[in-house]
């Protein structure tokens, strides 16, 4: 059959049923963080790369007395088939999450997922046909750019600043698709700790785009995953806060707990959540039933506010680590300072291409992402997402040494070689002052 399907042209030599594809598997692709892993995991490389989140710091009595709890007394049900729609009390106990950033909602509108992500993929998978555009900061999360991809939509990316996505960028981008004939499905944007662009869209903004979108009958699509990561002042409310029946909120438990219960939620406007609960029962026909049990348990003995708390303090030290080490190492280079979250977005002289520096990076024992994984038009050669969520302090340390290396050493190349003499680098800053005018 194999052959058959090679020979008639449906297939070749590598897959016998490549032909066979839905036409949307094309958009398919491995990113470029996820590509990193195998190499970031090796032990002698620090890895500035992945988001995850530093789990130690959660003490493992806390979780493992409350697996013991839910086995011994509702063992049956967490090993069972559950709800399309999530476990009760646990959507009742995410009223009390979401109301730390001023959501009011009904118990009713939650849906629980299997990770924030699959939340994204449903939305996606209801709204998307092929041709849609999705509005989408620029840069923006890289599995999002991969998604709408998948389902064959066009990601048009709104330029950002250090206060957030721009208003009036927002607005040329509405008209510019209106004028083409073109459908906008919705505006999909990380306005607290962006990542990977670590700023936070100010109150005014929100404010604004939302009074935008609603003019303009735009859904928006928030994705929230580290909004109570917060290392001073307390961020501005959730844009789900200002606005009920235009905006779609994504939450999920990966951030502020552990991403291994695979444990996120929807928030979504009453119509748009029956559509979620049967794409829901589609996909994965419930979430799991142990892991919500586990999250419902933690969150009514635990101290899980106080835990938010240590969480703070841990990626606190680990920002400042960072953007000391950069000052120290790298001070020609410019950089995001976030106030909460796991990124720092920095921003090479034009003329270097961070995804060509990768693999000299990984041979100096360093990894980071390429600014191009977060935009879907090629955008992004000269920045690089820089995470310091994970690694100690030390280990921040001696990346970002190592990372100095490698630039270094590409401009100190690129001067050898250039025609025109000694190439001039970007101003340099310390980390106090703002982000460079426009992300993009």
């Amino acid at each position: 059959m194999s052959k058959n399907n090679t020979a008639s042209g449906k297939g070749n030599n590598l897959d016998p049923w490549y032909g066979n594809y839905a036409a949307r598997a094309a958009g398919l692709a491995a990113s470029e963080v996820r590509a990193l892993f195998a190499v970031a995991s090796r032990p002698e490389v620090v890895s500035l790369a992945g988001g995850m989140p530093f789990v130690s710091a959660l003490p493992k009595d806390l979780v493992i007395d409350a697996m013991n709890r839910v086995m011994e007394e509702q063992g049956p049900t967490a090993l069972q088939y559950g709800s399309g729609q999530g476990v009760p009390l646990l959507r009742e106990q995410i009223l009390e999450v979401m109301a730390l950033e001023g959501i009011k909602a009904n118990v009713d509108d939650v849906v629980v997922t299997t990770g924030s992500q699959h939340a994204l993929e449903l939305v996606s998978k209801l709204f998307l046909d092929p041709g849609d555009v999705v509005l989408a900061e620029g840069p923006s999360y890289v599995t999002a750019v991969v998604i709408f991809k998948s389902y064959q939509a066009i990601t048009e990316h709104v330029a950002m600043d250090d206060h957030g996505l721009i208003p009036e960028s927002l607005r040329e981008h509405i008209a510019s698709n209106k004028a083409a004939g073109k459908r906008i499905k919705f505006l999909y944007t990380i306005p607290t700790f962006h990542n990977p662009a670590g700023v936070t869209l100010s109150w005014e903004r929100r404010i604004e785009i939302l009074q935008i979108c609603r003019s303009e009958g735009i859904l928006v699509l928030e994705d929230n995953p580290y909004g109570l990561l917060y290392f001073g002042e307390q961020p501005p409310s959730a844009l789900r806060s200002l606005e009920s029946e235009g905006v779609v909120y994504l939450g999920t438990f990966s951030k502020t707990l552990a991403p291994g219960f695979r444990v996120g939620w929807v928030l979504a406007p009453h119509a748009i959540r029956e559509k979620l609960i049967l794409a829901n029962e589609a996909a994965v026909l419930c979430p799991s039933s142990f892991s919500q049990l586990v999250i419902s348990e933690y969150l009514k003995t635990a101290d899980w506010k106080g835990q938010i708390d240590t969480f703070r303090g841990v990626y606190r030290e680990r920002k400042e680590a960072m953007l000391s080490a950069l000052t120290e190492y790298l001070p020609d280079l410019t950089w995001t300072d976030p106030a909460g979250g796991f990124y720092v977005w920095v921003t090479l002289p034009d003329y270097l291409d961070s995804k060509q520096m990768l693999p000299r990076a990984v041979t100096e024992l360093v990894a980071y992402t390429p600014g191009t994984a977060f935009f879907g038009n090629g955008d992004g050669r000269n920045n690089m997402r820089l995470s310091f969520c994970y690694p100690t302090p030390e280990a921040i340390r001696l990346g970002v040494r190592r990372l100095s290396t490698v630039v270094n050493a590409e401009l100190d190349l690129l001067e050898t070689f250039s025609a025109t003499g000694p190439l001039s680098a970007s101003g340099g800053r310390g980390s106090s002052e703002g982000p460079p005018p426009n992300l993009n």
